[in-house]
């Protein structure tokens, strides 16, 4: 024999009633079936007593959509015929006792306990009468006369003894289909009816099935099973195959509806197995509950609760330092008052106590607890207790994290590198569960991550936020477009463009923006942008593992790192800006991100996909030290000198560059040194050495006058240098020899100029638009460490954005 309980949404609509008519009759055994009130109809009820209570006339519309309901679901289910007209009668009789007492309660303005609790049964004995009714061969019984209740601390607690004696007597032969409602009960001394709270048909199931010897008690609900999370809230959450009693209770008691908590004790003592199936697709294997777990192995934590609306209440005071009792007197205040605690944090020192408790208590509690130490308060030894209200409550629950190291560790690293402060938290020996409480805000933000973090989710997502999408952060889009689905499968890690930006619009989507026509979304569904409009938009989505890649050259962009960085968002730049800016600034930039735990990376600001800086960092933690930088930096401006000749002129050579998408739309820039003198700072930084733009002795080929006025004036005197440029070009090539336009740094002074160099120099043989870089270090004196490669081009500069992205994500 086994018990089958179904929810209130497996018996709110036609179909779904059907399909449990399918599901019980489909039963090789006999069959104890505990049903809800039809979907919504406690609500209904309750709300409608209310309204009847204050004496309001309209609780009659209310009361006859509840008619309504149960009349139209008879002759939806129920055949037309003498079954149905008796039914229908059945129905009625019933209705029209709770017509009677609504509208004793509306006369009186009056809602007693008692009369709450008559009013509500009516949902569970209307509701089981039709579901025994449609379901061939089934047997009514009234929950009422087995399930006994006693009142004690203010509130009707089942007679366990009682009522076990009752259900064996009752079921001494068992039906092939037995049906009744739950949640309803009566009291064992006056008879009066009670109920087992919400939630309390899982209860009637459970105490059935464990007085009864059941084979395995089955809840039907309208989910698949338990889940790793709240898939309202993480879109990835997916059905948990198997459980503990002990995991299923905690995640039970932090939040998670889908049982009823004290369903799980009566069967876990009797070893009874739970089973969760989905009444809408009953084909689905569910979760299974049961006293030993197969072989250990697996992910630390099977699952993540939360209650999102926690109070927190600090008892605290020197005064409570050594003091026998106080804990004692606390919980007894908070008992008499009937108020549940679900998480306890204690200082070591003994000067504080923080409890959670529901923020519908909290007023009470902090009025029962200072009047309990209204002595010591007086006296100054225990400060007022107030309540930190706006809080949520998680847990992280699994029984695979009892002596596993390091799971509290990650668990926080984790939460503060998301920017999510912890309050309080509690870890019990058992080592089943961790509960922390955080600002109820980043409540989404730290379920993600946790999620996440801890691999609950088949992959790994990093949330990008992409600004500029020209020609490198057009390619960088196209780049993870083509590599998303390889890195799920390959790498378990989502890239997830959650936003994109030009200098007009901005797309936002939490689910992530679809990479195949952006473009037309950004041009139809964005809004009106601004580097302050994104960054709002950034900092306020608040989501987890945020990642802000800075594919612009605008000083206005660069400047938001600051506060992006300060609320856990790591950053990305191929923007030069920032790294290359007053020092104090680059210093305070670096420094933000080493105390947040995040990451600004601008490797592509330099030798664009060329690894320049990653190798100088790795040098210098390892304990080398950078004598010197030699470098031709500017791929635009080797490109020029390489392009050079008697059949092509410098001005030509110029224009040649920018079609090839090698120089910024104003060559000037590349001319004029400054992307070098930029370049050459943010190296001669990051190798440790303080420096400003204007340390660099510049020692530039085009005159000042070429850089002043518009950029067709440029182009209209630029040809003016070409005889000039040639005749020495000539002489160069006599004596074997090319022009490099070279970054150095030694012994503390930085100079970028042109450079003549023969075939003996390593910068000779430099072909293209390539960069190289030789790095002169205690360990490389003699023979400098030289790195070279492509150093220009959209493409190449958006994968060294790309691999930025990867080394965020911890992928090699």
């Amino acid at each position: 024999m086994k018990v089958m309980k179904f929810g209130g949404t497996s018996v709110g609509s036609v179909n779904s009633i059907l399909n449990v008519k399918k599901i019980v009759e489909s039963s090789e055994e006999s069959v104890i079936v505990v049903v809800s009130a039809l979907g919504g109809v406690t609500d209904q009820l309750i709300n409608t007593s209310k309204i009847a209570a204050a004496g309001d006339a309209s609780y009659e519309k209310d009361f006859r959509e509840i008619v309504m309901r149960h009349i139209n679901m008879v002759k939806d289910v129920i055949p037309a015929g003498d079954k149905q007209v008796t039914l229908i009668k059945q129905v009625r009789a019933l209705l029209d006792e709770l017509k009677d007492i609504y509208q004793g309660i509306c006369l009186i303005k009056d809602l007693s306990a008692k009369t709450a609790d008559t009013i509500v049964s009516y949902g569970e004995r209307i509701s089981s009468l039709i579901v025994a009714a449609l379901i061939d061969g089934a047997q009514w019984f009234d929950s009422r006369k087995f399930i006994k209740t006693e009142f004690k601390h203010n509130k009707h607690t089942l007679d366990k003894e009682l009522t076990n004696e009752l259900i064996k007597e009752t079921f001494k032969e068992i039906p092939r289909v037995s049906l009744m409602g739950g949640f309803i009960s009566s009291d064992k001394v006056s008879g009066d009816v009670t109920n087992l709270g919400r939630g309390g048909s899982d209860y009637t199931a459970a105490i059935l099935a464990a007085a009864l010897d059941a084979s395995v008690l089955e809840i039907w609900t309208d989910v698949d099973g338990f889940m790793t999370a709240d898939p309202r809230v993480i879109s990835a959450a997916y059905p948990i195959s198997e459980l503990s009693y002990v995991e299923a209770m905690e995640l039970c008691n932090f939040g998670a509806k889908v049982v009823y908590p004290p369903t799980i004790y009566p069967v876990c003592h009797k070893n009874i197995p739970i089973v969760i199936k989905n009444t809408f697709n009953p084909s689905a294997p569910g979760t299974f509950i049961i006293q030993e777990k197969s072989a250990s192995g697996g992910k630390a934590i099977k699952g993540i609760s939360s209650i999102n609306d926690t109070s927190l209440i600090t008892v605290t005071g020197l005064g409570m330092v050594g003091v026998i009792g106080v804990n004692y007197r606390i919980f007894k205040a908070l008992a008499k008052g009937g108020i549940s605690v679900f998480m306890v944090s204690q200082a070591s020192s003994e000067n504080n106590t923080s409890i959670g408790v529901r923020s519908a208590d909290s007023e009470l509690a902090c009025e029962l607890l200072n009047e309990e130490f209204a002595k010591e308060i007086e006296m100054g030894e225990i400060s007022c207790v107030t309540a930190e209200d706006g809080l949520a409550t998680v847990a992280i629950v699994g029984e695979n994290m009892k002596h596993t190291p390091g799971i509290a560790g990650k668990l926080f690293g984790t939460l503060g590198r998301n920017g999510i402060n912890v309050i309080a938290c509690a870890q019990g020996a058992s080592e089943t569960n961790i509960s922390f409480v955080i600002d109820a805000k980043f409540l989404r933000k730290t379920l993600n991550v946790i999620h996440d973090s801890f691999f609950l989710s088949e992959y790994q997502v990093l949330n990008l936020f992409i600004s500029g999408i020209g020609t490198v952060g057009g390619s960088l889009i196209e780049q993870i477009r083509c590599q998303q689905k390889n890195l799920v499968q390959q790498n378990g890690l989502k890239l997830n463009v959650v936003g994109i930006a030009d200098s007009r619009r901005a797309l936002f989507c939490r689910e992530g923006i679809d990479l195949g026509n952006y473009k037309e979304e950004l041009k139809e569904k964005g809004i009106a942008n601004s580097p302050e409009v994104f960054r709002d938009e950034v900092i306020g989505m608040n989501i987890f593992n945020s990642v802000f890649v800075d594919c612009t050259a605008s000083a206005d962009v660069a400047s938001i790192y600051k506060e992006l960085l300060s609320h856990n968002i790591s950053v990305v730049a191929a923007n030069k800006i920032a790294a290359s800016s007053k020092y104090e600034d680059y210093f305070e930039l670096k420094q933000i991100a080493r105390h947040r735990g995040v990451k600004f990376l601008f490797e592509t600001n330099v030798g664009a996909g060329l690894p320049i800086i990653n190798t100088i960092n790795d040098l210098i933690n390892s304990g080398d030290k950078i004598l010197k930088i030699e470098a031709v930096l500017s791929g635009t401006l080797n490109y020029i000198f390489n392009k050079i000749g008697a059949d092509v002129p410098f001005s030509q050579t110029i224009k040649m560059a920018q079609e090839e998408r090698y120089s910024e739309p104003d060559p000037r820039i590349d001319l004029s040194g400054k992307d070098v003198i930029r370049k050459l700072v943010i190296l001669a930084r990051e190798a440790g050495y303080k420096i400003e733009q204007a340390d660099v002795e510049k020692n530039l080929f085009i005159p000042d006058e070429f850089f002043k006025g518009s950029l067709e004036d440029f182009w209209q005197k630029i040809p003016s240098l070409d005889a000039d440029f040639e005749a020495r070009r000539k002489v160069l090539e006599g004596e074997k020899k090319r022009w490099r336009f070279v970054a150095r740094f030694e012994e503390g002074k930085a100079s970028v100029g042109l450079q003549e160099v023969d075939s003996r120099h390593p910068f000779y043989g430099l072909e293209g638009s390539n960069n190289i870089i030789l790095l002169t270090t205690e360990r490389y004196r003699e023979y400098p460490m030289m790195i070279q490669g492509y150093g220009a081009g959209a493409g190449v500069t958006a994968a060294g954005v790309f691999a930025d992205i990867m080394s965020i994500a911890n992928i090699r």
